[in-house]
């Protein structure tokens, strides 16, 4: 909005308004701005480490309810601001409630959900995500109109409705069955009923036997560090996992979009209200295709999508980038009819990566890891997805600056090369329990060959510990 960036950032005000001889691809290149977009990613990057420690001793609800509560602290920093310094620190503490929020969330419906509708649930967390963002474009583009210039705070502090929303219903959450079972010795009764109350029957003797004994591997373990734990042979395939996926969600260019949508919108010619609508077009397209997901990722299969939508992403990007290439110069705009169509293009990007990357980034590296390393694995993926948030979002004015056009090359790149990966390395987990999950990776023609005989001593060890304690 204008008036905000004539308060806060009057430099690019200055460029976007007044200054008609600077590039289109580089009117909005200014480190302040790009400090404030991304600074939320390196507080949630730290915050993760920290997440982990707690939601392992405490349960997966406190770090609920500490990252609601960041929440709206830095919900009301931000809508009172009257410095950069405020606004940033208010951006810092949002950081640090999605860094818990990210950490915990996904790894409670993981183990909350029925193995076979494990994918529905913890795609329900992106598709919640998406609502958030379509809600906030949608208030961004009203509050935009409104006279006196004030409207960026209200759009900044009604992020506390949906802090507020988590923070009041995390109280009432249950704790899950893994953690009951993970956190108290004498824990089996209470998990069991947990179990019975959420599966909706009293046959969980399988199910709780299989935490059970992932629990007693826990405990055996816990005198090892989590973290130099994941380090071993037998976690390596998780591991890289929980460093490529979040790697490659980031690399797509989606923040490209998150952030800065409505920015690429104006460098292509829209105005500032028509680029705010446009932001709310793309992120209703993002919202649907989620659900979509949601609907058949326990049918279709984790690998199936990442494909496909893959596929899409990377010909909308480099149809985009030809579009802009031959038709986009420093000054200028595009004509109506190739603005609107760089629109179509990145709703049919926005709607590759809803379907795909979006949901399924979180939902597999919350399903992949055996209980003793879980926390620690989730938090390793949500540092690497912040650090590479926090990266992209720092270095993409200036990369829009200097490549114009051809970084969206550099990110299609990218797609492709992921495509290609999860074709050759990522197991199928679907209809699998989280229990079990660490066995298909003795099945896969190249995973086996790394976890080989390491892994089978330690699942023989594992056998072991189990039995006498049943």
């Amino acid at each position: 909005m204008a008036a905000f960036l004539k308060k806060f950032f009057p430099k690019v005000y200055r460029r976007m308004e007044e200054e008609t001889a600077v590039s289109n691809y580089c009117k909005f290149d200014s480190h302040l701005l790009t400090l404030f977009t991304s600074s939320l990613y390196l507080a949630g990057l730290i915050a993760s480490f920290f997440a982990s420690s707690v939601t392992t001793a405490y349960g997966r609800k406190p770090s609920i309810l500490f990252g609601g509560a960041a929440f709206l602290a830095g919900a009301a920093l931000n809508g009172g601001a009257v410095s950069i310094y405020m606004l940033i620190f208010g951006r810092v503490l949002l950081g640090v409630g999605v860094g818990f929020a990210n950490q915990a969330v996904p790894l409670y419906l993981s183990e909350m959900a029925p193995p076979k509708f494990r994918g529905f649930f913890n795609n329900g967390f992106q598709f919640s995500v998406g609502i958030g963002a379509l809600a906030a474009n949608l208030i961004n583009y009203g509050t935009q109109k409104i006279s006196g210039g004030w409207g960026w705070r209200l759009s900044l502090a009604l992020a506390a409705v949906p802090a507020a929303a988590l923070t009041l219903g995390a109280i009432f959450l249950p704790d899950t069955p893994n953690s009951i079972i993970q956190r108290a010795d004498d824990g089996h009764a209470a998990a069991k009923k947990m179990l019975q109350r959420i599966r909706g029957t009293a046959d969980v003797d399988a199910e709780l036997e299989d935490l059970i004994r992932a629990a007693e591997t826990s405990k055996a373990a816990a005198a090892a560090n989590p973290y130099r734990k994941i380090l071993r042979r037998r976690y390596r395939p998780q591991l890289v996992m929980a460093v490529a996926i979040p790697f490659f969600q980031q690399v797509t260019g989606i923040n490209v979009i998150a952030f800065y949508a409505p920015i690429l919108f104006r460098t292509v010619g829209f105005g500032e209200s028509a680029a705010l609508l446009s932001n709310v077009m793309t992120g209703a397209v993002g919202i649907i295709t989620t659900f979509i997901s949601m609907l058949i990722v326990d049918r279709a299969g984790r690998r199936v999508l990442l494909i496909s939508g893959g596929g899409a992403m990377l010909v909308s990007q480099i149809l985009v980038g030809t579009l802009m290439a031959a038709k986009l110069g420093d000054h200028g705009g595009l004509s109506k009819g190739y603005a609107d169509g760089v629109l179509v293009l990145i709703g049919v990007y926005v709607a590759g990566f809803g379907v795909s990357w979006g949901p399924l980034g979180w939902l597999i590296p919350s399903e992949i890891f055996p209980m003793e390393i879980r926390s620690a694995g989730q938090s390793t993926a949500v540092a690497v997805n912040f650090l590479l948030t926090f990266v992209v979002g720092q270095m993409f004015l200036a990369m829009l600056c200097g490549m114009k056009a051809g970084l969206f090359f550099f990110f299609g790149g990218w797609v492709a090369v992921m495509t290609v990966f999860v074709y050759l390395l990522l197991p199928e987990t679907k209809n699998v329990p989280m229990e079990q999950v660490e066995g298909i990776w003795r099945r896969h023609w190249f995973w086996k060959k790394v976890v080989g005989e390491d892994a089978e001593e330690e699942e023989e060890g594992r056998k072991v510990v189990g039995d006498s304690s049943l």
